[in-house]
């Protein structure tokens, strides 16, 4: 039994390849709507991001932790999945939230790289972060029993 006749298969094409010409062109899909410089908020900071296995990362030489609800963009500003940029070495910005974890991330383009970061020229920021980048006391077997920390209760 044909329940489709070829007068109204011939109708459904036309309409069909009609509704596909008036469907208007997608203007965000075009060069000349990606920004070139974006405004970063003033809290955000310059650092290079390596991507272990999420939330594993390395901020600048450091190893860090993405927040749960981090939010990654791409040179192009469109949200990427941190398992996208496992194993690669790029230059971001980033922000923390109140916990300390690494929250907003923008992978910077060729512009933004060149472009000087408050936080790039040393800043209170960085003597504030260095104070605490002391590294650990550490022993080699042949300090004397004398020259230990001592326990002060």
């Amino acid at each position: 039994m044909n329940r489709c006749t070829p007068g109204l298969m011939a109708v459904l094409i036309l309409m069909g390849t009609a509704s596909g010409l008036l469907i208007p062109r997608a203007i965000a899909q075009t060069e000349e709507a990606i920004p070139k410089l974006r405004q970063f908020p003033k809290t955000a900071v310059r650092g290079e991001l390596i991507v272990f296995e999420a939330p594993e990362i390395s901020m600048s030489g450091r190893i860090d932790r993405l927040s749960p609800g981090v939010r990654i963009r791409d040179a192009n500003n469109n949200l990427i999945l941190s398992g996208t940029l496992t194993g690669q070495r790029l230059a971001v910005n980033y922000t923390r939230d109140n916990t300390g974890l690494v929250h907003q991330i923008w992978v910077l383009n060729g512009d933004e790289i060149k472009q000087k970061m408050p936080g790039q020229d040393g800043g209170i920021l960085s003597n504030i972060r260095s104070m605490f980048d002391t590294p650990a006391a550490s022993d080699d077997g042949k300090t004397s029993y004398q020259q230990l920390p001592a326990y002060k209760p």
